[in-house]
C-alpha cells in the first residue's frame, strides 16, 4: 500500500475494504445468476422476467464496479477472479437452469443476502468513520431491499 492520508487510519481503511471485498463477491456472484437466468428463463412470463432480470443485472453491473472502485480508493486491491469472488461471496451457484419461479426465488434470497451482507460493511465502515463508503453501502442496501420486495411480489 501506498501513503494515504484521507481521515481514516490504516486498520479502518483495511477492515472496511475487507468488507467491501465480501459485498463486491456477492454481487458480482449475483450479477452473474441474474445474467444468466436473464438467458435461460422460459415460461408463461418470460418476457416479463426476461426483461426485468435485464434491468437487475444492468444494474449491478454499475455497483460492481462502484464497489470495487472504492476498495482501490482505500488503497486496497480489489477481488476480480472468480475463485476469489467463490471464496468470498456468501452467495453460492446454482447448477442447471431452475424454473422461473425457483429464479425469482433464488434472486430474492441472493438480494436479500447482499443487504445482509451491507448491514455488516456499514458497521464496518461507521466504526472508521468512513461516511463515503458508509454511503456506499447503504444506497446498495437500499436497492436491494427494495428488488428483493419486487421480487417476492411474484408469488403473492
Amino acid at each position: 500500500m501506498s501513503r494515504i492520508d484521507i481521515g481514516i487510519d490504516s486498520e479502518g481503511r483495511i477492515k472496511t475494504a475487507e468488507g467491501l471485498k465480501k459485498l463486491l463477491a456477492d454481487s458480482y456472484t449475483l450479477y452473474l445468476q441474474t445474467h444468466n437466468f436473464h438467458w435461460n428463463v422460459q415460461g408463461p412470463h418470460f418476457r416479463d422476467l426476461h426483461l426485468m432480470f435485464e434491468e437487475h443485472y444492468t444494474e449491478l453491473a454499475t455497483a460492481v464496479d462502484e464497489i470495487a472502485e472504492r476498495i482501490r480508493t482505500l488503497d486496497v486491491p480489489a477481488p476480480g477472479t472468480f475463485q476469489e469472488f467463490a471464496r468470498l461471496s456468501s452467495i453460492k451457484e446454482v447448477d442447471g437452469v431452475p424454473s422461473s419461479s425457483e429464479m425469482v426465488d433464488i434472486l430474492t434470497k441472493g438480494h436479500e443476502q447482499v443487504v445482509k451482507t451491507s448491514r455488516e460493511v456499514l458497521k464496518l465502515a461507521q466504526a472508521a468513520d468512513d461516511e463515503s463508503s458508509a454511503a456506499l453501502v447503504s444506497d446498495r442496501m437500499r436497492i436491494h431491499e427494495k428488488t428483493a420486495w419486487m421480487l417476492r411480489t411474484i408469488h403473492k
